[in-house]
């Protein structure tokens, strides 16, 4: 099997692709993650040659969308990754959480058909071992209680796709108050934080 590699940057670091030859996404790692990428290759692609490629335009065009506010941009790619069936239908029910929606493991254990709640547990798994960032959505997924939870890629970047989809408001920055103290003997600036 052949697969492409190719590279895109984005308002969240560069992001590394692989994709096959019929333009279905494999993976989509963070540069920065790039290991777990590779880990991910070998455990599922025993016998593939990588060949480094120019990111398919489709893919490309559709990344550049989403960032730039189409959040739905995403929904049209095709995607392929290897995983267990059950893996696979996890990931397949990710697809459908819209954008600026979260829901919780239990929920969609529930909307797999399972009744055990200890199923969240399998579902959290499965999610944690999603090999394609921001495509298949498991940044959606938080706590049932609304903490976010862990995110293979980092929670500052989950934090920042739910800000971007609007599911979670903005974090508040922290704030550096001017005041100039007119106190006798002071006449500079400073800043309190």
């Amino acid at each position: 099997m052949k697969l492409l590699l190719s590279k895109q940057g984005s308002s969240l670091g560069e992001l590394m692709l692989v994709s096959d030859e019929t333009g279905s996404i494999r993976a989509l790692d963070f540069v920065d993650h790039q290991a777990r990428c590779h880990r991910y290759l070998r455990a599922h692609f025993q016998d593939f040659e990588s060949v480094n490629a120019t990111m398919p335009p489709a893919i490309a065009e559709a990344l550049n969308a989403y960032f730039d506010g189409d959040l739905s941009a995403l929904n049209k790619l095709a995607i392929a990754p290897a995983g267990t069936e059950f893996q696979r239908s996890v990931w397949a029910q990710l697809r459908l959480i819209p954008p600026g929606e979260t829901t919780y493991y239990g929920e969609i254990a529930r909307q797999l058909g399972f009744s055990d709640p200890r199923k969240a547990i399998d579902v959290g798994v499965a999610n944690g071992t999603n090999p394609i960032a921001i495509v298949v959505p498991c940044h959606r997924v938080i706590a049932k209680n609304g903490d976010l939870k862990g995110y293979a890629w980092g929670l500052h970047r989950k934090r920042w796709l739910l800000e971007h989809e609007g599911a979670q408001p903005a974090m508040p920055a922290k704030r550096n108050v001017n005041a100039s103290l007119s106190l006798p003997g002071f006449a500079t600036s400073q800043v309190f934080e």
